[in-house]
């Protein structure tokens, strides 16, 4: 049976998922790339080499690599799958009964493969060659999206997030991200990988509207021995902690959640982009932004309850105490304040660790890597040049699956 666990941030990883940049960043301008949550274009030829090297990376380090188009694809093998992936991405209310009918039918006739690089990538008018002349599609220009695309995939780190001996398939807080649960969701439900494997389930895996019980897995750093730190941050809500909480206290699968507030700002737009686990006793961190936040311990109570205590004392201090630690290293952003800055921008903390002690991280950010070597962390760097204009680095492109306790 195929065994999916994730026990720390920093033991052996071992299986993780990715996904190479294609069709959707193709698709990527400037007019377009704001709504679509990215600040800049990619050239996407060299994008995708980098993530090449990334994946080479990992196969190094004896990482099994899954990637996302390919799973997705071998998931729509399902006719059930790709039949329950169709209803909840086209419907007559999104495109009127007539049109509607139109894109299902071309979904259908297309391979598994391309239907997969069209779900992430989009589809234009001109693809769909309709003419069917509804009201709905005369005022649509040719090149207009009839499936918007969805380059955030590259980020397979938020979409799910695996805890302990399950999974939470998020609910995203920005709308341009929330098909992007659906194809995590069909995977799990429908891949016979997952199908064959025995895991819980604690969230997001249901058809409603979640409000504000938004949670995104940049947000949520499995610490290990049972706890997990989790940001509220411009994409996770206390709402959404709270719920997951719930769950992974009901399963029996963590017997501790930290809750630190963050701010509500672009450059701190997961904890992972400012905080990041590189040994057991290790962290990279950004001073600027990781200064008197308010903090929560949540425990399990009575009848499913949560028990709420305010951390007096600094989020590092709950974290020393969850890992029964005397003491943390903490690695700060390399360079004097706008080297580091120019460096958190670049994902200077958003680490991979591969196993205790060793990172994966952007080559660019050289200040912050010589602070990780001078502490005595091995750094595996890679090319992030365009890979680094999405605004992440290794955590961020990367859903590890299985991978040891501490």
């Amino acid at each position: 049976m195929n065994k999916f666990y994730v026990g720390s941030e920093v033991g052996q990883l071992r299986k993780v998922l990715l996904h190479r940049p294609e069709l959707s960043l193709r698709r990527l301008t400037p007019s377009n790339c704001e709504g679509l949550l990215f600040d800049d274009v990619l050239r996407i030829e060299q994008a995708g080499q980098e993530h090449d090297a990334f994946q080479q990376v990992l196969r190094d380090q004896g990482v099994e690599v899954f990637l996302l188009r390919d799973v997705l694809a071998e998931t729509l093998a399902n006719p059930e799958a790709k039949a329950w992936v169709l209803d909840r991405q086209v419907n007559e209310f999104r495109y009127g009964p007539a049109l509607a009918r139109e894109v299902r039918s071309y979904f259908e006739s297309m391979s598994n493969k391309d239907l997969a690089s069209h779900l992430i990538g989009g589809l234009t008018v001109n693809e769909l060659g309709s003419e069917i002349g509804s009201p709905t599609l005369g005022m649509m220009g040719e090149t207009d999206f009839i499936l918007d695309p969805i380059p955030n995939h590259l980020f397979t780190r938020d979409t799910s997030c695996w805890v302990y001996g399950g999974v939470s398939v998020n609910p995203m807080a920005k709308p341009a991200r929330k098909r992007e649960t659906v194809h995590m969701r069909a995977i799990y439900k429908f891949h016979p990988m997952f199908k064959q494997a025995d895991f819980h389930t604690y969230y997001g895996d249901t058809d409603r509207n979640y409000d504000l019980g938004t949670i995104e897995g940049g947000d949520v750093l499995v610490i290990g021995k049972g706890a997990v730190l989790i940001g509220m941050s411009e994409r996770t809500t206390a709402q959404g902690v709270e719920n997951l909480s719930r769950a992974l206290f009901k399963t029996g699968q963590a017997k501790k959640v930290i809750a630190l507030e963050l701010p509500k700002a672009r450059s701190c737009m997961h904890l992972d982009t400012v905080f990041t686990h590189m040994d057991v006793d290790c962290f990279t961190y950004y001073p600027d932004i990781m200064k008197g936040n308010n903090c929560w311990e949540l425990t399990p109570g009575d009848n499913e309850d949560i028990v709420f205590s305010q951390v007096k004392d600094g989020f590092t201090n709950s974290i020393k105490r969850a890992l029964d630690l005397d003491s943390l290293r903490m690695i700060p952003t390399g360079g004097d304040v706008f080297e580091a800055e120019r460096e958190q921008w670049n994902d200077a903390n958003n680490v991979l660790a591969v196993k205790p002690g060793t990172v994966v991280t952007y080559e660019r950010n050289v200040h912050t890597v010589e602070n990780m070597q001078k502490a005595g962390i091995e750094v595996l760097t890679i090319p992030g040049e365009d890979l680094g204009r999405g605004r992440g680095g290794a955590r961020c492109m990367s859903c590890p699956m299985l991978r040891d306790d501490i």
